[in-house]
């Protein structure tokens, strides 16, 4: 049985104090969501007595109920592309052995090092060509475009590090590859499809420069656009903006304290290869 020594002791307050240091955003976010629009008080400062006028105001006046609709349909669509494309990209990268297998798969991690500043102009006008502006589509095609470098890399790490026996007893029962993949393989694979999920999940549901881009000049706009909206040249309506941040951050909290469980372990699996 171990004891509680000084040195578990000083550890455990290392880690406290940064903990504390990492929750001073958060308060300062909550803070100012609930403090009266005529407050001159600073961000730290306990706002008493807390309103619920700025999240009304924040909800009318910024549309968020339309943009959280707008952002809940590209989230939900691109990462269920985005998962199901490079689940089953992966599995012949990760199960093939020929020389075109490693080259396809350094191809796909190539994707990680170009930033996608480069592909701007030729994915606006694509867009445009194609009669896609201004419309979720577009989005929904970029994002899935974007993530799917990370994602197949992991999948592809994951299964090579998954035994082949349960997959090769469905083959020899008559299942063909895909039914084996889709049937047997898949379902081994919730912890990193969970990591994918969430990690894609976060990243879509927060993305700026696209939705501002793509879907300017239509009515259609996603949530962090609606809350950029309340900053002005000239002055900003903080309380506003930070209590539309609270509404918004919420669905991502939900999605990440359901599948926190399977992050770590996609990202072990992933990691070993």
């Amino acid at each position: 049985m171990n004891r509680y020594t000084w040195r578990t002791g000083v550890r455990e307050t290392v880690l406290i104090a940064v903990a504390l240091v990492y929750l001073i955003p958060i308060a300062a976010l909550v803070n100012v969501a609930f403090r009266p629009a005529e407050s001159r008080a600073g961000a730290l400062t306990p706002s008493w007595p807390p309103t619920f006028d700025n999240f009304a105001q924040a909800w009318t006046q910024g549309a968020l109920g339309p943009a959280l609709v707008n952002s809940v349909i590209v989230s939900v669509a691109s990462v269920l592309g985005v998962t199901v494309i490079s689940a089953f990209a992966a599995y012949p990268l990760a199960r093939v052995g020929r020389r075109w297998s490693r080259f396809a798969f350094y191809g796909f991690l190539g994707g990680l090092l170009l930033p996608g500043q480069l592909a701007l102009l030729p994915l606006y006008t694509t867009m445009r060509d194609l009669g896609l502006l201004g419309g979720l589509p577009a989005l929904i095609l970029i994002n899935i475009g974007g993530q799917l470098p990370f994602s197949i890399f992991l999948y592809t790490t994951f299964l090579r590090e998954m035994p082949r026996d349960y997959e090769e007893a469905a083959l020899l029962d008559g299942c063909g590859p895909v039914r084996a993949f889709v049937s047997v393989v898949f379902p081994m694979l919730r912890a990193v499809t969970g990591t994918v999920v969430i990690l894609n999940s976060v990243s879509v549901w927060n993305e700026f420069f696209n939705p501002l881009l793509y879907l300017s000049g239509s009515g259609n706009t996603t949530a962090p656009v609606a809350i950029y909206n309340f900053v002005g040249q000239y002055v900003a309506q903080w309380p506003l903006v930070f209590a539309g941040l609270v509404i918004t951050t919420i669905p991502v909290l939900v999605l990440y304290f359901a599948l926190q469980k399977y992050i770590i372990k996609g990202f072990a699996g992933g990691l070993k290869g």
